[in-house]
């Protein structure tokens, strides 16, 4: 039986938790570590148990942010795209193991066979053989047919310029972290539902979820600063405020890997809905699915310094890395997200019905070392 929706108002803290300041504590680490705006939110049962958003949407200017405010959440993303290609499969119009040729054959002729042979699943867990983006993917993705095409179609152009290379699976792990995956496997959840990713997320997300600050693309609207800019950080240290256009996100085509935005609470409810396992209305995934998605599908190797927003160790689900943490004690559902420009943290303690998300419009090391920092504060706050 389902559960009742999420109830995300505040709630009382638990005894040990009553005196602790989050937006103090939030200032403090934005204000070190020299972040424009920091947010985060924690969840017990699908109920927000501590909320906060401080500093400003421009670095240099005094425009605070608040609980509402959209902040980019980059790949984090990855995981709704493998939860629309779950609903297909819950709905037989997909299979786990569909192969790109058999979903995407009569669009592009002439793939290369390992290519054509790579499975949903695989595109999802990073492990088709499909390389990191690397040179010739960035052209593809920054291609000139964005002014001609809609996004659909260009995803396939995508996909019909790269389609003769062969792929193969490295040695050891099989893991190597793909965007264009992410892309293919987006094309085939649009051919197979039968309308773009961009409405399927609306429709089948972010609706359902009640979601209703969450968008897609740069997460200010055009002409106003009435959210979080992202800030891309110079070779000499300085920090651009990156408003809108094309250059304050990812190119619009590669966005089944990562091009969402929201606020911390609808961030939350997000997360709180996949901490149910299923149970949690409303009813987006049967529980099966949703555990298949949730759980290893590949152990990922080492990656020393890894870019913020990908991982670095553990395993690999469906759009969900499977990592322990020293100070959980214990493998936790979480992902990192990132467009260069703002930096999203999302961690899961399934089996507590516990969650934290953290944001914020900054990039590089210092986002990274101050938002697994309250990542870490908050999980020993509150899931304890």
């Amino acid at each position: 039986m389902l559960g009742a929706a999420l109830v995300l108002t505040p709630a009382a803290h638990a005894e040990d938790t009553a005196t602790f300041d989050l937006d103090g504590y939030l200032n403090s680490v934005r204000e070190e570590y020299g972040l424009p705006a920091l947010a985060a939110a924690v969840v017990k049962a699908g109920e927000v148990v501590a909320a906060a958003a401080v500093g400003t949407r421009v670095r240099g200017r005094e425009i605070p942010v608040t609980l509402d405010d959209r902040f980019h959440i980059g790949s984090n993303t990855k995981a709704m795209t493998a939860t629309l290609a779950g609903m297909l499969v819950d709905e037989g119009k997909l299979r786990w193991d569909s192969r790109i040729g058999d979903v995407l054959g009569d669009d592009i002729k002439g793939m290369s066979a390992s290519l054509a042979d790579a499975t949903l699943e695989q595109l999802l867990s990073h492990s088709s053989g499909i390389p990191d983006d690397n040179e010739e993917i960035l052209k593809l993705y920054f291609s000139a047919d964005a002014f001609e095409e809609n996004l659909t179609d260009l995803r396939l152009h995508a996909i019909e310029a790269w389609k003769a290379h062969e792929i193969a699976v490295p040695q050891g792990s099989p893991f190597q972290y793909a965007n264009f995956g992410y892309l293919i496997a987006g094309a085939m959840i649009e051919k197979a539902g039968g309308m773009p990713w961009e409405q399927m997320m609306y429709e089948r997300i972010f609706v359902p979820l009640g979601m209703a600050s969450a968008g897609l693309g740069p997460q200010a609207t055009y002409g106003l600063i009435d959210a979080p800019v992202g800030h891309r950080i110079e070779p000499d240290g300085s920090a651009t405020p990156m408003t809108w256009g094309p250059a304050a996100d990812v190119p619009q085509v590669m966005a089944p890997a990562g091009n969402a935005h929201m606020s911390i609470l609808d961030n939350a409810k997000w997360a709180a809905w996949n901490a149910g396992r299923g149970a949690r209305a409303p009813a987006l995934l049967s529980p099966e699915t949703l555990r298949r998605i949730q759980s290893v599908h590949v152990q990922t190797p080492v990656r020393p310094n890894p870019p913020p927003g990908t991982p670095g160790t553990g395993a690999y689900g469906l759009g969900w890395g499977i990592v322990e943490f020293d100070w959980a004690g214990k493998p936790l559902l979480t992902h990192n997200g990132s467009n260069s420009m703002n930096l999203a943290r999302i961690l899961i303690d399934p089996e507590q019905d516990f969650t934290i998300v953290v944001t914020t419009n900054y990039s590089g090391a210092a986002a990274d070392a101050a938002t697994g920092r309250v990542m870490e504060r908050l999980y020993v706050n509150y899931a304890r």
